[in-house]
């Protein structure tokens, strides 16, 4: 079965519903399969998104690409460099 992308504005909401339906009685379990994920996902969400505003996980997620991009930079530049010092030095 193929799985869906929940995008992080709509895991922030799930993981309210799911606070609101067990601060209403409902267990834990109930109110996952409310939501309709495991109970493994919702643990792996609430440990990633728990406590976070909805501007806030846009945020997060922007800087996680930003840091990704720099890392590929930095990167490449340093292969770029160790590739120069080598050639600079006459050994290829």
């Amino acid at each position: 079965m193929p799985q869906k992308k929940q995008k992080p504005e709509e895991i922030v909401g799930k993981l309210r519903q799911v606070d609101v339906l067990v601060s209403q009685g409902r267990t834990v379990s109930e109110a996952v399969r409310t939501i309709g994920v495991t109970q493994f996902t919702y643990y792996r969400w609430r440990k990633e998104f728990g406590g976070l505003k909805t501007h806030q996980v846009k945020r997060l997620k922007e800087l996680e690409k930003e840091n990704e991009r720099l890392r590929k930079a930095v990167s490449d530049l340093t292969l770029e460099k160790l590739i120069l010092k080598e050639a600079a030095s006459g050994n290829f």
